[in-house]
């Protein structure tokens, strides 16, 4: 009988376990019932919070800088650097976790430290950068990220625009032309789950904006800033998929900087070396906190299903609670999951006890897929 190989593949539980906490939890379980397993950790991330994490676990080096945060005060922001690639976390530096106090800047909250991180990762001499775009507490297009790297947002008066999205609704003109000259011969890779539009109904304000704390009619004025910010840059890519993504960092990344867009997951999982890992492995083991409808559209499990059924090889997945049907599981690719739900029925309980529940499902998975 062929020897047992298991690729822990997962990404985060937020606001239980890291992708590397998960990691070591389900391959503790595992071992307890099959000892000595040969078990292989890749912990994953689909270009969102945790993506420089999961970039460093593999290998990479985890390089800070100081640079602004979200509502102007200094933060310390992490990137990965190997070789001359780079992977940056827009989180890093403008994400919600910059918020003092969970107090929200819907308005003005600027993307300049994301810049900032953008140019740090040049002055590392990174020439292929992987840009990671989610969890953003901005909605101001890419602008704030343009400053810092060189653009100019003037209005009638030729004075700056104001911080945020909300500054965008005075602007007359935007100049290009100095750009950080270095970023003409970088390849940078826009990484993103989400595929949404900068403006309208599946828009960044629509979509995003109330989980950064806008009202309805902050929705609008940021809605009606993008599109016209967009009038002055481009419209052509405002329309593009991911140009919504991260309050619209998409856009002004696309627009602006020459960047591609791709799946956040088909990206990571190239940079992380998925694919060897994959050859060696008989099962592979994913997960995040919550399997979902949104994991089917360019979550990491999903992308390590997809990638590992490509190969033949058999996937389950472990997760805090599981809000879908075994048929979706299956056209997704996914055998079983097993869900910390089903352990521990309240959920504030089972997201302290995540560690030691998930083992306990590891101890599962190894007594029906590996002995």
């Amino acid at each position: 009988m062929e020897t047992a190989r298991v690729l822990v593949a997962a990404d985060k539980f937020k606001g239980s376990l890291t992708a590397v906490q998960v990691a070591e939890r389900v391959t503790a379980g595992l071992r307890r019932v099959v000892p000595g397993l040969e078990a292989e950790t890749l912990p994953v991330a689909d270009g969102g919070d945790g993506t420089v994490a999961a970039a460093v676990a593999a290998g990479f080096e985890r390089r800070e800088a100081r640079v602004t945060g979200p509502v102007g005060d200094p933060v310390t922001a992490a990137y990965a650097l190997r070789g001359s690639t780079a992977v940056v976390e827009m989180a890093e530096a403008s994400g919600l976790q910059h918020l003092p106090d969970g107090v929200f800047a819907p308005l003005t909250a600027t993307t300049y430290g994301s810049g900032e991180l953008l140019a740090a990762a040049l002055d590392a001499g990174a020439t292929t950068i992987v840009f990671g775009v989610g969890g953003s507490a901005t909605t101001d297009g890419g602008a704030g990220m343009l400053a810092a790297l060189g653009a100019r947002f003037l209005d009638a008066d030729g004075k700056p625009v104001g911080p945020g999205g909300g500054g965008l609704a005075a602007l007359a003109e935007a100049d290009l032309s100095g750009l950080d000259p270095r970023l003409k011969d970088v390849d940078l890779i826009l990484a993103s789950d989400v595929d949404n539009p900068l403006t309208g109904p599946k828009g960044a304000p629509e979509v995003y904006g109330r989980q950064k704390g806008a009202s309805e009619e902050d929705i609008a004025v940021l809605d009606a800033a993008l599109a016209h910010y967009a009038s002055i840059l481009g419209l052509e890519k405002a329309a593009l998929p991911g140009a919504g993504a991260a309050g619209g960092i998409g856009y002004g990344a696309l627009v602006a900087l020459g960047a591609r867009f791709r799946p956040g997951i088909e990206v990571m999982l190239d940079v992380l070396g998925f694919a060897p890992a994959l050859a060696r492995a008989t099962l592979v083991i994913t997960g995040e906190g919550s399997l979902d409808e949104q994991t089917l559209h360019g979550k990491a499990p999903a992308g390590v299903a997809a990638a590992a059924r490509e190969a033949g090889i058999e996937v389950v997945a472990v997760c805090g609670r599981l809000a879908l049907e075994p048929e979706a599981l299956e056209r997704a690719g996914i055998a079983r999951a097993y869900a910390l739900a089903d352990l521990e029925q309240d959920p504030a309980v089972s997201m302290a006890q995540a560690g030691p529940l998930l083992e306990r499902a590891a101890e599962s998975i190894a007594r029906d897929f590996l002995s």
